[in-house]
């Protein structure tokens, strides 16, 4: 368990910040950028979730499902944070297992079968929830290219891999939310040339 007794520590105030494994390295380090940017799409997902508890328009089932997976995926992206945050091997300290990617799997389809097929591209628009959510897509593909990033800088070996495989359903999850989020007000769909 974490125990946070002290918030400011001024260790980080010549531009150096501490790893999981103790190592201090600059705060542009491209692992410090991975599960920063972790991090935003935690705070977006929670910016989702409130306008989910305040949007009355959504089949109750609907908005209970979406709050309570997004829910989970707030704790396991901390996971993921706690993943990228400690360098070494898969299997040192808390990482990302395969059930957390074939949950992803399973719920992607589960929404996607509430959902009609798509005859066009969706525009990020609509109710606030939906468009916190497409936000939270496109800020978890910029998450997946950070991961990318760090990968190609400390190599292959030294990265879980299942976190770059979790962030990739996720960003597909996301978009499956985003669309049952839509509700009775409908998605705006994309008209070429409109």
């Amino acid at each position: 368990m974490v125990l946070l007794t002290r918030i400011t520590t001024k260790g980080g105030d010549g531009g150096l910040t501490s790893l999981g494994d103790g190592r201090r390295v600059p705060k542009q380090h491209a692992r410090v950028e991975a599960y920063g940017e972790v991090d935003e799409l935690n705070a977006v997902l929670g910016l989702a979730r409130m306008e989910l508890e305040r949007d009355g328009q959504l089949e109750a089932s609907v908005g209970q499902d979406l709050l309570t997976q997004l829910g989970h995926l707030q704790n396991q992206l901390f996971d993921v944070g706690a993943d990228l945050c400690v360098p070494g091997a898969a299997g040192e300290r808390l990482r990302i297992p395969e059930d957390y990617v074939l949950r992803l799997e399973e719920w992607v389809a589960q929404w996607n079968g509430r959902l009609t097929p798509l005859e066009s591209f969706v525009l990020p628009a609509g109710s606030p929830a939906t468009c916190q959510l497409h936000h939270a897509r496109t800020v978890c593909r910029r998450v997946e290219r950070a991961f990318l990033r760090l990968q190609d800088v400390e190599g292959v070996e030294a990265i879980n891999p299942r976190v770059g495989i979790f962030l990739n359903r996720l960003s597909d999850l996301l978009f499956v939310m985003a669309r049952a989020a839509a509700g009775p007000a409908g998605e705006r769909l994309w008209q070429p040339g409109g």
